[in-house]
């Protein structure tokens, strides 16, 4: 490819609305452009990127017996509705009608449509195991797109689908899943854990997520340094303190005025806030049959502790929660900053766990500027649901060896999840064991963002000047910077890079000539922007000198080469650089 002819064209500054560098980078380097909020165009320099990308995941998922296929984006309701997503899933799913008045959806992902696939296509158990993936548009209209492909709401996903007779066979899957993620992103360069995540959406009863860690990830996750303990801060549990002795004491109102805050609270009454109560009010959109119905959720939590919104919502099966509003709060006799449920009937009263084992607590009085002492549960109020629904924290004793946790930040690049019969049970798919009994396919989904995983890439290999890709996905191996100059032996260094050029293509390398009319300082800053591994110059200085001069985008050593040398020395650097990924490529130990 010669950049003359390139389509896409590097930009000096990075547009204002680019946050982080991926998505700064990606833009200055002619890689993507956007459309829209959260849709993007590849430009070719991306689409080469992306499709190696997509390769290795093809590889890689057939080597573990995955057989590709394509399924629909645009998909008719009634297949979610076989599962109850339809209605379960709230405006991030795209909802449309056909021309015939028929309910129709975009796709989020495709768990509805292998299950409808599978009810037709899998009768015996002669015919499992099976594997089959696809790699596939995606829509998930997300209210808060950023980052450049990082968070987007059009993209491109990897997603595979084992379906097995039993958990047993499930198990083998999900574990040859589990290693194949690694290598893919290993292959990618790409340092990733793989921690425990909540199941979502997809309902099932067990997943992990790979994450890379980057101050700019969206999402908290807890290690433990001394057992390596990883899960994903929505899920994440820690050893709480041991139950107190202490004997129950008589309830007690006092005057709080002005106390609407823990921290308040503590200091007026001199006592260490792990001695306080908080309720933290929820409106919670749940579905009793098919309709959705809001519902006002009192989560209580010790006092300097933080409620954990997704284990709240998967103890009541919340489709959705909202902070609740001061008028849904006074409406049940509460007064918010002054509230506990002590005295109140009709609310769904969720407590964390560690409460029924803390006697003694302070907590609101239900009456402006008062406050209750000494309140225990189960002598003056008991909740419909006791739970862990408290969020773990940095320095919390891990569950397993008692050290302290570590929290990092993270973005999740990949994600496996043990489905089991949730979906085969909703639509029927089934099939006939040794015994002629019909029984339901267990399955697994498995995911991976392309764009996401690219961007990541570049999160992690940067620099001042531009991009460092790797070798496996850098859109092209070698960049050849051609400083032709005038008079004879600028037209010399001119002829000896169409040379190089042509004899590069002819063995097969990967390889793009700057043949502009530009100056060696535009050139020079382009090649560093758009990040190739390989940099060969060719002008009169370095033929003067005997040759090209080598340059690895990764290091700032430069070496002079015959130019007779040139192709021997371009598939040496290839080598190594490959052959430095691939050390990466060794065994994971699997986390439960």
């Amino acid at each position: 490819m010669r950049m003359s002819k390139l389509f896409s064209q590097t930009l000096r500054e990075s547009p204002s609305d680019a946050e982080i560098p991926s998505h700064q980078l990606l833009l200055r380097a002619g890689y993507i452009r956007q459309l829209a909020a959260g849709i993007f165009t590849a430009m070719p320099l991306a689409q080469r990127s992306l499709t190696k990308i997509e390769n290795i995941m093809r590889e890689e998922i057939n080597a573990i017996g995955g057989q590709e296929m394509a399924m629909p984006v645009v998909q008719p309701a009634e297949i979610w509705k076989r599962t109850g997503r339809w209605f379960k899933i709230g405006p991030e799913m795209g909802r449309l009608k056909d021309r015939n008045n028929r309910d129709m959806a975009l796709a989020m992902t495709h768990e509805e449509a292998v299950s409808d696939i599978i009810k037709n296509e899998i009768h015996s158990y002669r015919q499992l195991p099976v594997l089959i993936y696809h790699i596939q548009t995606k829509w998930r209209d997300d209210p808060r797109p950023r980052a450049g492909l990082i968070r987007v709401r059009e993209f491109t996903m990897k997603d595979s689908y084992s379906l097995d007779r039993d958990w047993a066979g499930l198990d083998e899957q999900y574990r040859a899943h589990y290693q194949a993620y690694f290598d893919i992103f290993h292959r990618c360069d790409l340092p990733v854990i793989a921690v425990k995540s909540d199941v979502g959406m997809m309902g099932g009863k067990m997943a992990h997520e790979y994450m890379y860690i980057t101050p700019v990830g969206e999402d908290t996750l807890l290690l433990c340094d001394g057992c390596g303990y990883s899960a994903n801060r929505q899920i994440a549990v820690f050893q709480k303190e041991t139950a107190s002795d202490e004997a129950p004491l008589p309830l007690e109102k006092v005057a709080t005025p002005h106390m609407k805050t823990i921290a308040g609270l503590a200091e007026f009454l001199d006592i260490p806030e792990h001695q306080t109560s908080k309720v933290v009010f929820m409106m919670a959109t749940v579905l009793e049959g098919e309709e959705e119905v809001e519902k006002l959720v009192f989560a209580i939590v010790r006092g300097d502790m933080d409620l954990n919104e997704t284990k709240l919502a998967n103890v009541i099966k919340a489709k959705a929660l909202r902070p609740a509003e001061e008028a849904e709060i006074e409406a049940v006799g509460a007064v918010p900053g002054y509230a506990s449920p002590v005295g109140l009937d009709g609310v769904l009263v969720v407590v964390d766990d560690l409460i029924p084992d803390t006697p003694n607590l302070v907590a609101g009085a239900n009456q402006e500027g008062y406050h209750f002492i000494n309140v225990n549960y189960g002598r003056d109020y008991e909740a419909d649901l006791v739970a862990d629904i408290v969020a773990a924290r940095e320095g919390d004793a891990c569950p397993v060896c008692d050290q302290a946790l570590r929290e990092v930040r993270g973005i999740e690049v990949g994600n496996i999840f043990k489905l089991g019969t949730w979906y085969s049970e909703a639509v029927g798919a089934t099939f006939q064991d040794e015994d002629g009994e019909e029984r339901p396919v267990v399955m697994g989904s498995y995911g991976i963002g392309s764009g996401r995983l690219l961007a990541s890439i570049v999160e992690e290999y940067h620099d001042e000047y531009g991009m460092i890709l790797p070798i496996s996905v850098a859109p092209y191996q070698v960049y050849i910077v051609a400083i032709s100059g005038r008079g004879e032996k600028g037209a010399e260094a001119q002829a000896a890079a169409e040379q190089l050029y042509t004899e590069l293509q002819e063995a097969g390398v990967e390889v793009i000539f700057d043949d502009r009319d530009e100056s060696p300082g535009v050139k020079f800053n382009d090649a560093d922007l758009i990040g190739i591994p390989i940099r060969i110059t060719v002008g009169p200085r370095s033929l003067d000198k005997g040759g090209v001069e080598f340059k690895r985008r990764d290091q700032k050593e430069r070496e002079l080469v015959p130019l007779e040398d040139a192709l021997t020395k371009v598939n040496e650097h290839i080598a190594t650089l490959e052959a430095e990924i691939e050390e990466r490529l060794v065994p994971m130990p699997f986390k439960e």
